[in-house]
């Protein structure tokens, strides 16, 4: 619990590999899995106020999912993969940046099924990036 937490030099969330399912705010390198950082200043100038907003937000997304790490500006949770179903867990990240007013975030399956003689992971259907999109629909 916790471990998952990667932060690159620049204080960003680890990528998504091209072999994987999932979407970051960091994945620059792997376009298709590439998804812009959430700005808060539409609803608030308060960095507080958004993330308390977030963290309510990804409490309540799915009845399955369990927050394993909390702080003021960090939070990490699970929840279990969607596509392929009972496989593993989801693991969902997201980092305050009240000095660029912006929430990143990242939402990774930790494992990836491959068929012969594909080298392009059993799609996800996007549910990670569908249970991303229901919580920024929250907000």
């Amino acid at each position: 619990r916790g471990e998952i937490r990667q932060f690159s030099p620049d204080g960003r969330l680890s990528g998504v590999s091209a072999t994987a399912n999932g979407v970051s705010t960091s994945a620059v390198r792997n376009p298709s899995r590439f998804s812009p950082p959430w700005t808060y200043l539409t609803e608030t100038s308060d960095s507080k106020v958004a993330w308390k907003s977030l963290v309510e937000a990804v409490s309540g997304v799915d009845g399955k999912l369990e927050i394993v790490e909390l702080t003021d500006e960090y939070l990490h949770a699970v929840v279990p993969t969607e596509y392929p179903p009972g496989l593993t867990y989801d693991d969902i990240e997201f980092i305050l940046r009240p000095e660029d007013n912006v929430v990143l975030y990242r939402s990774v399956s930790r494992t990836s099924v491959f068929v012969y003689p594909l080298t392009q992971p059993v799609s996800d259907k996007n549910s990670n990036l569908n249970r991303l999109q229901k919580i920024r629909d929250k907000l």
